[in-house]
């Protein structure tokens, strides 16, 4: 018997479909294309508009007053580290590719976990898509993105999106099932409509839980973010190629010590922004 009649290709099924969708649909990926570039041109160009010591000192104010002196602390030497090091270029394209993504992840996850909390069917449905996509290799999301949008940050960003999506929408379903029916039917028995419900009751009640989601959703974009540096997305994860295929320890130690130092950041300063909610209830 011929045991290659029983080899399953995807490549066999994917590349037509691929080619399809760059043949008929080339004028939607260059507005997603544009409209994407937009947006992180503008990003990137306000953070590098401000001097680097004027955004240290502003965001340092700014984490003092919406979390902790701990973290403004934290959040100065961080951003201070990116600068000493000769990578603070890197370090704010790398925060505009973050924020891009995390935007656009969360602006998608978001409504799909509500409705998911509402209808039990569409979440058994899409809880087999969210395995699949956080056990497929992150670099795998890559090849396709490249495929439809050439080299470049584009594909970097959708790829990204791609990664980041199942997190916030996990948690978001977790966050909005959790919330107690007595609070929803309390609502409902003074005539409130669902999006009042929704905004003033449910989401005030699940907001630790997605802001536990906005924070897995980030990190997991920034480690997205550096490895795409392959497919020439920029920021510190080029940095880190460079490093790589120049074989300069130097250049690849300043720049892993920098993402580092950038993951510090957003993570302590999203943890601080979730503790602060939880204290209250704590007293």
């Amino acid at each position: 018997m011929n045991l290659s009649i029983l080899q399953f290709s995807p490549g066999a099924f994917l590349a037509p479909v691929v080619d399809w969708l760059n043949t008929n649909l080339h004028p939607l990926f260059a507005a997603i294309s544009y409209l994407v570039e937009t947006v992180l041109s503008a990003i990137e160009a306000a953070l590098l508009f401000v001097p680097p010591y004027a955004l240290i000192a502003i965001v340092v104010v700014l984490a003092f007053f919406a979390v902790s002196l701990r973290a403004a602390i934290l959040a100065g030497l961080c951003l201070g580290f990116c600068l000493l090091v000769g990578l603070w270029t890197a370090s704010m394209q790398t925060l505009a590719l973050v924020s891009v993504a995390v935007m656009i992840s969360v602006f998608i996850a978001f409504p799909i976990g509500v409705l998911c909390s509402r209808h039990k069917t569409l979440e058994a449905v899409v809880r087999p898509i969210l395995d699949v996509m956080q056990t497929v290799p992150p670099w795998v999301y890559l090849i396709p993105a490249v495929m439809i949008f050439s080299l470049g940050r584009v594909p970097a960003i959708i790829a990204t999106i791609v990664y980041g999506i199942p997190p916030m929408l996990r948690l978001t379903t977790l966050a909005f099932n959790q919330v107690p029916k007595v609070f929803i039917e309390l609502g409902s028995a003074i005539g409130a409509p669902p999006r009042s419900i929704l905004w003033k009751i449910e989401i005030p009640l699940a907001k630790q839980t997605l802001l536990v989601g906005l924070n897995q959703c980030i990190l997991l974009s920034l480690a997205m973010v550096v490895l795409a540096g392959l497919v020439g997305a920029g920021g510190l994860g080029a940095e880190v190629t460079r490093g790589l295929t120049r074989m300069e320890m130097g250049l690849g130690l300043r720049a892993g010590l920098a993402i580092v130092a950038v993951a510090l950041l957003l993570d302590r300063l999203s943890r601080g922004l979730l503790d602060r909610d939880r204290l209250p209830k704590a007293r």
